[in-house]
């Protein structure tokens, strides 16, 4: 709290399950203003409605709360509002990140992972923002996918940026997030609801989990703690094999 109190954060990707938690869990911390941004009109409108129920809930002063529809290739657009919101702080949660996806969509990937990360990261240098924190992926780590590699180009132009601009930018490593969009969770629960089957890539194929609200409190706490360089890794805990949590909701559902 004492270090965002009276802060303007910016949170690109604010429409997703990462993104989203950032901004809700930002309200704890006295900041002064959040600007949300994303390019999903539905996703950031279900983010307002959230929003302003926890704004309502508040006691005592809330932060002023700013929403814009852009998607991070826009230069231009996204130029407007850091010239106009002059954020302190900066997440960039915004990305592609389904991996099966992004094998046939590699130009997307590379427009939306790279140049829309370079677009944040260059904004965020000629105005001048304190922190500058990059959601990555432990998928990055000797990457064997399109969507690995690209959040590891996207790492090295973050550290590029504190070593070339000066700016105290710093990535955040994790592994899966339980219930986020995209994730395994949401993924069997459907195949169960409609009778099956639940598919497993492999048996033997073990995953991190972690919860979204423990997964973006650790975030917000990098851009306190950083001093710019790092790639954290968060500690994940245990690994879970996919195939035990397959059959553990099949008898649970």
């Amino acid at each position: 709290e004492k270090y965002f109190s009276g802060k303007s954060v910016l949170i690109t990707g604010a429409g997703g399950s990462i993104g989203s938690e950032i901004c809700r869990q930002l309200l704890k911390f006295n900041v002064g203003r959040i600007i949300a941004v994303g390019r999903g009109e539905n996703s950031i409108y279900n983010l307002k409605r959230g929003m302003d129920d926890f704004l309502r809930m508040m006691k005592g002063s809330s932060p002023d709360v700013i929403y814009r529809i852009i998607d991070v290739k826009d230069y231009r657009l996204l130029e407007r509002v850091f010239d106009n919101e002059k954020p302190d702080i900066v997440f960039h949660a915004a990305a592609h990140k389904h991996v099966p996806l992004m094998e046939f969509n590699e130009i997307e990937a590379l427009q939306n992972n790279v140049l829309g990360t370079n677009n944040i990261l260059g904004l965020s240098a000629k105005y001048n923002v304190q922190k500058f924190v990059l959601i990555s992926t432990d998928k990055a780590v000797r990457p064997t996918n399109v969507m690995g590699a690209t959040k590891r180009i996207a790492e090295i132009l973050t550290l590029y940026y504190r070593h070339n601009a000066g700016l105290r930018s710093t990535a955040v490593r994790f592994g899966n997030v339980l219930g986020s969009r995209g994730s395994v969770i949401p993924l069997f629960r459907d195949q169960i609801e409609r009778g099956g089957p639940v598919t497993v890539t492999h048996p033997d194929i073990t995953r991190y989990f972690m919860s979204i609200p423990e997964a973006s409190l650790l975030v917000i706490n990098s851009a306190a703690i950083s001093e710019g360089g790092e790639i954290f890794v968060l500690d994940m805990g245990e690994q879970y094999k996919i195939s035990d949590i397959a059959e553990k909701m099949i008898e649970i559902y």
